[in-house]
This record gives C-alpha cells, structure tokens and sequence, in this order.
C-alpha cells in the first residue's frame, strides 16, 4: 500500500514538472498565449474660444478653439496618437504651448496689459453713449491712461524687456502642432458640428479609435453687468466726480413716487459710531415711510442678476425696509405695489436686529424681456438705513 502511494506521488510530481516545462521561456513558442488585448483611447477637451463684440452686440471676431488632450488606458509603453477632423476644411493647429507663452509675457508686462484693458473698457463705451457729458468723461480718462500707458511703457527695464524677448524667441521656434500630438488645439473655422477622432497605438503595434461629435456653438456677447449710480450713496460719486450720493436715486416725479431718501453721515469715521460697510455715508429713510429711493438701470432681456446690499435699523419699534425690482410699466409708488409690476422683491426686518449694525443681503432677478427695470427702496415703522449696492450677472 505504502508502495503504490509513494508512485502516485511521483506520478504527480512528474505531471507538474511537465507542465512547468511547457511554460519555459526557453522553448520558444511553446505555452505563450499571443496578447490580442489593445489599448483603449479617450481624451479630454476644454473649449477655449475668444471672441469679441462692440456695444451694439455686433461679433467683430471670434477664435474657435478647443484644447484636446489625448490618454489610454496605457500607462507607459510607447504609446503613438493620431487625431482626425471630419470636416478638415479650414481647420487650423495649434501648439498648446503657445498661449501658455502669451500668458508669460501678460504677466511680464502686468501694469501695462491691466492699462490696455481698461483703456479698452471705455472705449468700448464711448460708441454707444448718448450722453455728450459722459462721452467727454469717458474720453478724458482714455487720454489719462493712455499717458500712464506710455509712461509705463517707457519705464521698463531691462530685465523685463530681456524677458519678454526670451519668451517671444520661444514662441518663434515653436514646433508646428501635428495630429501625432497628445494635446493638441484645434481652431475651427466657425459654429457647427465636427467629428473628432483618436487613434492609439501601442508598442507592439495595436491600435484603436474612437470618435466623437463635437458641437462647436456660436460666440455670443459677454452679458454686460449694469451700472449702478451712486452704489454706496457717496458724495462726488457720479461718473463726472460730482453728486451728493443720492441724486442718482431721485424719482420722476416726488408727488407719484414720494420724496427721496436722506442721507446718514458717519461723522466719526470708519470703525467708530455707525460701522458702514462703505465709506462714511448710507441712505436714511425716516421712520413715517414717506422717502423713497428710485433708480433705472439698463439690463438685458433673458439674463439672470444677483443685487446685493446691506441694511440697519433703529430698535425703538418695529419696522422694516423693502427692495424691490419693478418694471418700468409702474408709474408711480401705488403702481410699483402691483404683483404684475413687481419683478422681485425683499423686505427686511429689525426682529432680531442689533441697532445700527449692517447686515447683507441679496436678491436674484430675471429680466425677462425687459431691458430697463427700477430698483425701488421703501421702509415702513423705523428710522432704516440701507448702504453698498452691487449687481453681478448670475453665471
């Protein structure tokens, strides 16, 4: 018996060595299972496209851009792309290093390019501004940073201009983009629908595509963000350094739509007494509810804003402050109360409240179809005070 165990066992270990044999590298093509596995692409895209429009929402150019980035589910073994573009008519590369140079030159020349942006905000204006006062304004200041911008200009040094000189030399000497590339730009001719394909290829020669749609969509106008007059009730505020903080804020007419708001000073300065959130002023409303803060401002149909501001109260009694949006179909404070006139609308207590301490608070509005609404402030019970308006488009 003991016998016939022993010869199982060496049966079985000779079966084993004999396998192992098999799988030897030393014999060639024997127990090796051929890889039909591939790699697997993807790739990522960021939509980089510029474009600028004038006042009158008329596109002047536009740079159809997206930045692709290749990957497989290959970490590192020699992996080869290749991008396709199914219509390539008119379709530009990019070397993805290039607006990376740009940027370094921007931030070399940081007083310079931040004087050439806001030259070109206002000039921006000037075209479409009704106003002769304001258009003068406007051009005053251009020529004002237009001599800062020459001063600066002439105020480099050599270092920087050294730099920038570099990094143009860099640019210069840039590699064309080729399709072989991993990242890659592509700028499209304009809007439409193209097919972007991506073939890897591995090592030992294997490869795989994969293609998807990419919708390239039309530039549209950056939403301007509207202009408040007189946002923080500041004296000498007003485009033209004039103003007594509330004239920006006066109605058509007192007898529709009530007297104008007064206005609180903080004789002892910032941090001490009233602690306004700006500046040494804040509008007052008396507690009788009979003044009122009235003012237009152009917005545009189909947007979305977020107006922000603060408010403080007397604890004496009860009261509150409202800040309305109204459409400009309301002709007067009786009509601006109509649910139909009424866009949006806050009321704020002093339940609660520390005397004269501000606190902040916002309101988000649709325009609608509306181009022009009225912010309306109006407070019932107590002496109020509101401060620091501020309106930003709701991305």
């Amino acid at each position: 018996m003991k016998n016939y165990l022993f010869n199982l066992k060496f049966i079985a270990v000779g079966a084993f060595l004999a396998l192992t044999a098999c799988v030897s590298d030393e014999l060639a093509d024997v127990g090796d299972l051929e890889d039909f596995t591939g790699p697997t692409p993807f790739y990522n895209l960021t939509d980089v496209t510029t474009s600028e429009f004038n006042c009158n929402k008329e596109e002047l150019w536009a740079n159809y851009e997206f930045n692709f980035q290749a990957g497989s589910n290959l970490a590192v073994n020699g992996t080869m792309y290749e991008w396709s573009v199914t219509p390539a008519d008119g379709v530009a590369l990019i070397n993805p290093e290039l607006p990376i140079l740009e940027l370094l030159i921007d931030a070399q020349l940081a007083e310079i390019v931040a004087l050439e942006k806001e030259i070109a905000k206002l000039e921006f204006k000037i075209p479409c501004e009704a106003n002769p006062a304001k258009v003068a304004v406007l051009e005053s200041q251009v020529s004002g940073l237009e001599a800062k911008l020459v001063t600066a200009n002439e105020n480099l040094s050599a270092e920087t201009i050294q730099n920038v000189a570099d990094l143009e030399s860099q640019i210069t000497n840039l590699e064309p983009a080729t399709v072989q590339d991993r990242e890659i730009i592509f700028s499209f001719p304009g809007p439409g629908d193209y097919k972007v394909g991506l073939t890897v290829t591995d090592n030992l020669g294997k490869s795989n595509f994969t293609e998807k749609t990419i919708t390239v969509n039309q530039a549209v106008p950056t939403i301007p963000i509207p202009e408040i007059g007189e946002p923080g009730f500041e004296d000498n505020s007003l485009f033209d350094g004039t103003g007594d903080g509330r004239d920006s804020w006066r109605s058509p007419s007192s007898s529709r739509w009530g007297s104008v708001f007064q206005i609180n000073t903080d004789s002892n300065g910032r941090g001490e007494g009233d602690d306004l959130p700006e500046g040494v002023q804040a509008a007052k409303f008396p507690s009788d509810g009979t003044r009122t803060g009235y003012q237009e401002i152009e917005v545009t149909p189909g947007a979305t804003y977020v107006l922000t501001y603060f408010s403080a109260f007397e604890e004496d009694s009860f009261g509150d402050i409202t800040v309305s949006i109204v459409s400009l179909n309301a002709d007067s404070l009786e009509d601006a109360r109509l649910e139909a006139n009424i866009i949006a609308s806050r009321t704020d207590n002093n339940d609660g409240r520390v005397d004269n301490v501000f606190k902040k608070h916002a309101i988000t509005f649709d325009a609608g179809t509306n181009e022009s609404v009225i912010i309306l402030l109006t407070n019932s019970g107590v002496e109020s005070r509101l401060d620091a308006f501020d309106i930003t488009v709701k991305q």
